[in-house]
């Protein structure tokens, strides 16, 4: 994965009241560190730096050119994002060099159709690697291929890309499969559910004369 270059801003506005007017303006408030530097804190574009975590993923690498200044590579080591506006509102920026191994976490996804009857459990939705910072994995996948009921995928199964190691523990598992529930069964299971749901229904004018 190549670095994406991104322009930035010194930021002299701190706090709650500055992070908002960063944000009004269409800038993501960020801070900078690592590699024994002092830390900076910067704005970045909020629509370039959704776009590239957008296209790249979560371990985009980024040239960081801040005016004024010089141009420095970086990963993102933690987002901050508005539940509600699915906005970003803060990020931690990481230095780091060419030819630096980092240790990130890196979404896991499914390929291939497990054996027919069955459900597959996700249990580990990503892994923790070790790899060069310019060449991190967007991704990693493990094959379900015709596995049936009782098996597992570990850490172990899954496929790194070269120059890649893997951090996590390999027997940490990242899907099961188990036989999935029958019609009966999920019609079973339907009446039970209304019936709590009726019943929590009832209990809910008493609990409110009796605190009346």
């Amino acid at each position: 994965m190549s670095e994406v270059k991104i322009s930035a801003e010194p930021r002299t506005e701190f706090g709650k009241g500055g992070a908002r007017r960063t944000r009004r303006a269409g800038k993501v408030p960020a801070v900078l560190y690592g590699h024994g530097e002092k830390p900076q804190h910067i704005a970045l574009p909020a629509r370039e730096f959704a776009a590239a975590i957008r296209h790249g993923g979560i371990n985009q690498v980024f040239a960081i050119d801040i005016v004024g200044g010089s141009t420095t590579l970086a990963l993102a080591k933690a987002i901050q994002r508005d539940p509600v506006k699915d906005t970003f509102e803060h990020v931690d920026l990481l230095i780091v060099r060419r030819g630096e191994k980092v240790t990130v976490d890196v979404p896991v996804q499914l390929t291939g159709e497990a054996a027919r009857g069955t459900l597959v459990v996700t249990e580990s939705a990503t892994l923790s690697i070790t790899a060069e910072a310019l060449h991190l994995p967007d991704h990693l996948e493990a094959s379900i291929e015709g596995l049936e009921a009782g098996s597992q995928v570990t850490a172990a199964d899954v496929k790194l890309p070269r120059g890649s190691e893997l951090a996590a523990d390999p027997e940490q598992i990242v899907a099961l499969v188990t036989v999935a529930p029958s019609a009966e069964e999920l019609g079973a299971e339907a009446p039970e559910a209304e019936a709590a749901e009726e019943e929590a229904a009832e209990e809910q004018p008493a609990e409110a004369a009796a605190s009346a």
